[in-house]
């Protein structure tokens, strides 16, 4: 009985706070101010006139990443960010059900197809299921569907039972021999999704053990992780441990801990094993207590970066938390109306100060991303995933107020 009115007063406490939500998007809307949905319509169709002026001077590439200086950054299908911005379009068309969107998200979908049989990279799930998995699921084109279950056995190829991960990437051969990042969580949910379409328990198993795996080595004691384990391919033992786009080895580079909180809380979503939940919850708590974390929740590009607050911000991360604790919200009752605060806060934050000024960052809707900060690349820039993450936010925001 205590169970059941617990959950009433969460549901009650979440009504009203969604109902003062819509409100207050009313009055808004009124006051004449831009709607989230509205300024990423206009950005997107300035978007699409960018993207015609740079291949039309000759540039080669099939979906916009960034920006350098004034000029949008293209990148080729094999790029682990090429399948972001037709997710962008799906996001639209789910949002808006126009079939402007509809017809552009299939536009930019069809090139990364050819990526379904690219064996040599780990980021088969950010190309693949950001595209065709979000083209499948609002249309049912069975090519689509064919094109994913190509896209994760080709993935699966790179698992080593011995090491139980997938293997991420194939360059820096001299520092490891089998190196795994936590980014490769994320493509998880492909395989995921592949083992419940075609009921082959060999996704499945690859999927958990890669979990498992990944839990086991790349988190500390306090839930942070690091960014790269290397391991021994032929005994699978840990050779080294580091933080290779962040500050040090040992610091807690922002997007890194986002890729956790993110894909643990996948995992639960996928397996039911609350043993993933307890390690979402664990990481969601390190992120939002961490004393280096700004009072608008938009984190410094690593949280142990030595010039804080003189730092680059991570707008990517930021989305990325968003969009987990919007989900994390709805698996954990008695922390429903904590978690769906936090995501409510941050998204008011993105709105407020890191929204791109209309007609402008070649259509992109976030600024203050930073992509690699060691390698001098993408500081302080708009970049794709930033924008898709907020867009999947956005929906997951959407359906809890509903």
């Amino acid at each position: 009985m205590k169970k059941y009115i617990l959950v009433l007063s969460i549901c009650f406490a979440i009504a009203s706070q969604n109902a003062e939500a819509q409100n207050k998007e009313k009055k808004e809307n009124k006051e004449g101010k831009v709607s989230a949905i509205d300024h990423a319509k206009a950005q997107f169709d300035y978007a699409f006139e960018e993207f015609a002026k740079v291949k039309a001077s000759g540039a080669k590439g099939v979906s916009p990443r960034t920006t350098k200086g004034d000029t949008l950054v293209l990148v080729a299908s094999k790029d682990w960010t090429s399948g972001f911005f037709s997710g962008n379009l799906w996001y639209m068309y789910e949002l808006t059900k126009d079939t402007k969107w509809l017809e552009k998200a299939k536009e930019f979908s069809a090139p990364i197809e050819q990526e379904k049989t690219n064996g040599v990279t780990h980021d088969m799930g950010f190309k693949i299921y950001c595209s065709f998995g979000n083209g499948y699921r609002l249309t049912k084109d069975p090519k689509y569907r064919d094109i994913m279950i190509q896209s994760a056995r080709t993935l699966i190829t790179r698992f080593n039972p011995t090491v139980g991960c997938i293997r991420s990437w194939d360059h820096h051969a001299e520092v490891w021999d089998f190196p795994v990042i936590i980014d490769n969580m994320m493509n998880l949910e492909l395989l995921f999704w592949a083992f419940k379409e075609t009921k082959d328990s060999t996704f499945y198993k690859v999927a958990v053990s890669h979990a498992n795996t990944t839990m086991k080595n790349h988190f500390r004691p306090d839930f942070s992780s690091y960014h790269v384990i290397g391991y021994d391919p032929k005994t699978g033992q840990v050779t080294k441990r580091n933080t290779h786009q962040g500050f040090s080895d040992e610091s807690s580079w922002a997007r890194g801990q986002a890729w956790g909180l993110y894909s643990y809380t996948m995992c639960y979503r996928e397996t039911g094993d609350k043993k993933y939940l307890q390690q979402a919850e664990k990481i969601g708590n390190y992120i939002l207590n961490h004393p280096s974390m700004p009072k608008d929740l938009v984190p410094y590009w690593d949280y142990n970066a030595p010039k804080i607050p003189n730092e680059p911000r991570d707008v990517s991360a930021a989305t990325i938390t968003a969009s987990a604790l919007y989900e994390l919200s709805t698996m954990v009752p008695e922390k429903a109306v904590l978690y769906k605060e936090t995501a409510d806060k941050i998204m008011k934050s993105l709105n407020k100060t890191y929204k791109a000024e209309p007609l402008t960052n070649k259509g992109f809707l976030l600024i203050h991303s930073t992509g690699n900060l060691p390698a001098k690349s993408e500081i302080d820039v708009p970049i794709v995933y930033a924008d898709y993450y907020y867009l999947e936010a956005l929906l997951r925001k959407r359906k809890l107020n509903k």
